[in-house]
Order: C-alpha cells, then structure tokens, then sequence
C-alpha cells in the first residue's frame, strides 16, 4: 500500500514537472525575442531627412515587430481605433506622418489644388500659392509630388471674419488627394474669435502639416509644423530692394529697429501682453503702436491711455 501511494506522488510529480517544462519551453523563446527586438528597436537611431539621391523608406504605420506582443491582447476594434488615431494631434512627425517614398522619384515637387470656381480667396493667401507656382518647386502633376498645398484659404480661420471660408470640412475631405492630409502643407494665420481665440481651424488637419503664426508651445509639433511670422495683406511677394546691408552689418542699418501696429485687446486672451507694449516704445526707433478701437463695446473696457493710444495710432 505504501509502495502504491509512493508510485503515485511520483507520477503525479513527474507529470507536472512535464508540464511546466513544456510550457516554459514555448514561453521562454517568445519572451527572448520580443526582448530582443524591443532592445533593438530602442536603440535605434532616428531618421534624419533624407537626401533624395539616398533610398528613401516606404511609410510604416509603426515598427511591427515592437507590437506584436502587444497586438495579441487588444480588440480588433481597439486595433481600428488605435490606427486611426495615433498619428493625430501631438503625435505627428515626420518619420510617422509624412510618406518620403512620394518624394523618392522626382525630388521635391510641390502641387497646389487648382482653385474651386466660385471659391473666395484672399489676396495674402493669393500671393502664397502664386509664389509657390512660380518656384522651381512647383508641378502640375499631382503624380509627381512630394508636398500638397490647398487652393482653400485657411489663413483666416476667425468665424466672425469676412476672409472666413464656411463648410471647410465638407470641402477638405472631398478632396480626391486628402488622403488624411500626409504630405499636405496647411497655412493659417488667424484661427478662433476674439476674446477666446483658439487653434481650432474648423476642421480635421489628420496627418497634415500646420504653417501658423502665433501656435501654443502645447499644440506646436516640434520637427513637424512650421512657425510663421503674422503678416499683413500689403506685405510683398518678394524681398526689398538691394542696397539695405551696409559694411557687410547684421543687423542692417535702419531707422527703425522694431515696429508694431495692431490693436489692444483690453480683456481676454492676449490682453497682458497688448496693454505692456507701451513700456517698449519710445517713438523713436522702437514703435508700438495700438488702439483701443475692438469689438462693440470697447467703450466698456476703456483705461485711461485709451485716447492718447488712440490718437497715435490713427496718426
């Protein structure tokens, strides 16, 4: 009886020994490798931007091998969603967003959409997509293009501007080439409506790239979206004329050294640093100069350099 009992606790033993070998044996090489590939992938340096005489690297959603592991304990729609938006907002970069394999045959090519008949457009944006068919960047054949420009005007995306184009949604996505944004440039100087301005272009840029004036820290996308200067309508397509750099200094001799025309939002987003302006400008090479004159009821808001601010600016 002791001897039976002994077989059995042996056996039992046995058998679990067994099991735990088989599966640590199936267990162990997975985990191996995926440590392996995940080390690798660490360590992996960053792609600068390519040269176009170099192989340039088909677009790759993301490193498959790094999710693999990852993959086999999420939902198939929590797959979709993931797809569809790790690439957007903050997450965008040149390496994840852009599709250098469009720039890989003809270099560096840029087309603009041809303008919609009966699509308004402002003069600054006019000049934008004018100096861009006039560069030797430039192509008519979307087949041959590296970077997209919209024909819609994005530059003012301030709802109660009459530059502002309505239904933006509707028309960017019907855009044949859209195809998210990737590979497309976006301009815009105003966005939101005074007093809580915000960067809120009224529609969906997905992988697209943003030129904008005036972007938060916390919404700009470093090596990704471009910071523009905020310009008037009246500024030229081109440089001044030669003869500005004297004695080889820089910066160039000039009567004035920083000037500033705009108005003084008395309350709201913007506010503290409008109302300090006058502490900088002396009226001689440094002149800043706002007015009060914004919105129905400035009157309301009115302090006592209103008038004099006023004064000068209209002068």
């Amino acid at each position: 009886m002791q001897a039976k009992k002994r077989y059995l606790i042996l056996l039992s033993a046995s058998a679990c020994l067994a099991l735990l070998f088989y599966l640590g044996g199936v267990q162990l090489p997975a985990a191996s490798s995926s440590r392996h590939d995940r080390s690798r992938s660490a360590h992996r340096p960053e792609q600068p931007w390519p040269h176009f005489s170099d192989p340039l690297h088909l677009f790759m959603p993301w490193d498959q091998s790094d999710t693999e592991e990852y993959n086999l304990h999420i939902s198939p729609r929590q797959k979709r969603d993931i797809s569809a938006s790790v690439y957007r907002s903050q997450r965008c970069r040149m390496h994840s967003c852009f599709d250098f394999s469009l720039c890989q045959k003809n270099g560096f090519k840029v087309y603009v959409y041809p303008q919609q008949k009966g699509e308004k457009i402002s003069e600054s944006y006019q000049n934008i997509l004018s100096t861009i068919e006039g560069s030797r960047f430039y192509t008519s054949d979307p087949g041959q293009a590296c970077l997209f420009v919209l024909s819609l005007d994005t530059l003012d995306r301030d709802q109660l501007s009459p530059q502002y184009v309505h239904s933006m949604k509707t028309k960017v996505q019907n855009l044949p080439l859209w195809n998210d944004g990737r590979n497309h440039l976006i301009f815009n100087l105003y966005s939101g409506t005074w007093p809580d301005y915000t960067e809120d272009l009224g529609f969906d840029i997905g992988q697209a790239m943003l030129a904008k004036a005036s972007i938060g820290t916390e919404n700009f996308r470093p090596n990704f979206d471009v910071s523009i200067p905020l310009f008037s309508k009246e500024h030229p397509r081109t440089g001044g004329e030669r003869g500005y750099l004297k004695y080889n200094s820089i910066p160039p001799f000039r009567k004035y050294m920083l000037v500033f025309k705009g108005k003084r939002y008395l309350t709201g987003i913007g506010s503290d640093t409008r109302n300090a302006l006058h502490h900088v400008h002396n009226a001689e090479d440094v002149v800043l100069l706002t007015t009060c004159k914004h919105g129905k009821d400035w009157q309301k808001h009115k302090d006592a350099r209103c008038d004099k601010d006023n004064a000068e600016y209209d002068r």
